[in-house]
């Protein structure tokens, strides 16, 4: 391997992902299309640069790592519980009818009972990229279907690590019912021992790990901590106890997300998730190869519509049978319409055993490409094909059996905290007055603090505050900016500022912002940035000192008035 094949092929594939994904969001598509034609761009089977496979699939695995991080720390272990019935029988039993349905279908067409059982249980499970990349760009990710589809992927998951690990004992030889029985066990033991150590000693060793890197105050060491935990704990579950790396790093993420240092640990330490995301779709895309779809049309076809027709079907059909509501069972079916990581990984394994037909693998590639790029345009059909089935009253009863507003028991699921009327940043001299004047008032502000010893001192208080920095979007949702009504900036900082302002516009447009400037110049930019008023020290010093100045020459209160409202008007003209 040449020395710079790894540069080469992050440079030009993020290029290449960056340009298509731009065009295609202009076109009004997920970025995602783009991403995964930019990989067939940079594949062996078009003409110009050939992208290193094997190295991007390698990076490709790095995103999914730092996604299921990302993931896990947003995912509430008390949420999985609430979905746990839809989830685990979901999950069950669509993978058991993929399964079935694959192994007559493909065996139907050509394939041995082997080749098809094995593609079946491929095409069972569904990508955790795409879908939280769809969830996450249609502002449903923390939504009712979003912690069931997430549910319902993780014990597809779990469910993917048992076969991953019965597989090698089915082929390694003759297999008897002991011999799988005890593969099995020792799987099943494996797990539980490896979820036990993560999240009850873990649960006790991390977050006190991350404190003493805190209390360091330095930004690299803390964004490198938990950077090292995502894959250090991801690796571990793979070599340790073979457990898949993305099911390691979902708990390693869930152990950080019950920590105080989830918000900062989302905002700083995972600036590569994204890009190393976007070198999952490249990997798919290398994968292409238009040939091999024209020698097996048909099979093609039937992995196609396995995929996004009856695995949606079934997913409406149980989310139907188990009381929730048609909405949730079309964004659940929608979001799980294609396949993914766990999909290659079982077919990798099949084919290494002599169970997977290289035909098969060929339309398990068509599949994924085909379903990963019309997934996130699919999901956008939920309200008009929910608007389809109110106008079939029977269709409509049959997948509403509670009721048309029906949501079936998601609606314990724990959503979002309650509303917060303000968000203060920065909990300084300006802050604590303002904070101190707000509350006088009955209103309870959530402070934004970076400050671990005070973070930890306005915690002890009682006091509602988060730890993170306020340029980061996951440190303002989890503030509450979303349902805010005001957010004072009191720190100092303008470029920070400005960014945090920025942010909190776009998370709620109808906020009123009020931001604090050192300078004159800083107060127009926080402006033009997005806040509704913007305060400069140096205004009020040079309007103090006027006051006093005039004061002393003897002005009558009328003349000092007119200077005052000169000089604001001065100030005014100044910020404009």
């Amino acid at each position: 391997m040449h020395h710079t094949d790894l540069i080469l092929t992050l440079s030009v594939g993020l290029i290449a992902a960056l340009g298509l994904g731009y065009l295609t969001h202009r076109l009004g598509w997920s970025p995602i299309v783009g991403y995964v034609l930019a990989g067939i761009l940079v594949g062996p089977n078009t003409p110009g640069f050939v992208a290193d496979r094997a190295l991007a699939e390698q990076l490709a695995e790095i995103g999914v790592i730092l996604l299921m991080f990302g993931v896990g720390m947003h995912f509430d272990l008390r949420d999985l519980g609430s979905v746990r019935g839809i989830a685990v029988v979901g999950a069950l039993a669509q993978s058991a009818m993929a399964t079935a349905l694959g192994a007559f279908t493909f065996h139907a067409l050509g394939l041995s009972w082997t080749s098809g059982i094995v593609l079946g249980l491929a095409l069972s499970v569904a990508s955790t990229v795409v879908l939280i990349r769809i969830l996450a760009d249609s502002g449903q990710l923390q939504s009712p279907t979003g912690r069931i589809a997430i549910g319902w992927l993780v014990m597809e998951d779990i469910f993917t690590v048992f076969i991953l690990v019965l597989l090698p004992a089915v082929f390694a030889g003759p297999a008897s019912g002991a011999g799988l029985l005890l593969a099995a066990g020792l799987a099943a033991g494996k797990l539980a021992v490896f979820v036990a150590i993560t999240l009850l000693a873990g649960g006790r060793v991390v977050p006190w790990f991350l404190n003493k890197v805190a209390e360091t105050h330095s930004r690299e060491l803390f964004t490198l901590t938990v950077l090292s935990l995502a894959l250090g704990i991801a690796v571990g579950s793979a070599v340790v106890f073979g457990v898949s790396m993305a099911l390691g790093a979902f708990l390693a993420g869930v152990v950080v997300g019950r920590s105080e240092f989830s918000a900062r640990a989302a905002a700083e330490a995972l600036p590569m998730r994204d890009a190393f995301a976007v070198m999952f779709f490249l990997s798919v895309g290398l994968l292409f190869d238009p040939r091999q779809v024209l020698n097996a049309p048909w099979l093609t076809l039937a992995t196609l519509a396995i995929v996004m027709a009856a695995k949606p079907l079934a997913a409406m059909a149980i989310v139907a049978l188990l009381g929730y509501s048609s909405r949730i069972g079309l964004g659940v079916a929608f979001a799980l319409a294609q396949v993914g990581e766990f999909s290659f990984l079982l077919a990798t394994l099949g084919r290494q055993l002599g169970a997977l037909d290289e035909p098969a693998v060929n339309a398990l590639i068509a599949a994924a490409i085909v379903s990963i790029v019309t997934s996130p345009l699919l999901y956008r059909a939920v309200e008009p094909v929910e608007a389809f089935l109110r106008r079939r009253p029977l269709l409509w009863r049959m997948l509403n059996r509670g009721g048309a507003q029906a949501s079936g028991p998601v609606e314990g699921v724990k959503g979002h905290e309650p509303a917060h009327r303000a968000v203060v940043v920065g909990y300084g001299p300006i802050g604590r007055l303002v904070a101190r004047i707000l509350k006088a008032r009955g209103i309870q502000p959530v402070i934004v603090e970076l400050n671990v010893e005070t973070f930890r001192r306005l915690r002890e208080a009682g006091e509602a505050v988060v730890y993170g920095d306020a340029t980061q979007t996951e440190t303002l949702e989890k503030a509450g900016v979303a349902g805010a009504a005001s957010m004072i900036f009191s720190a100092s900082g303008a470029a920070g500022n400005r960014e945090a302002v920025r942010i909190a516009r776009r998370v709620n447009p109808a906020i009123h912002i009020v931001a604090r400037a050192d300078f004159l110049r800083d107060a127009a930019l926080l402006k033009q940035a997005g806040a509704d008023e913007a305060f400069t020290g140096e205004g009020e010093v040079a309007l103090a000192i006027a006051s006093s100045i005039l004061e002393k020459l003897g002005s009558t209160p009328e003349q000092m008035d007119e200077a005052r409202e000169h000089i604001r008007l001065e100030l005014i003209e100044a910020n404009a």
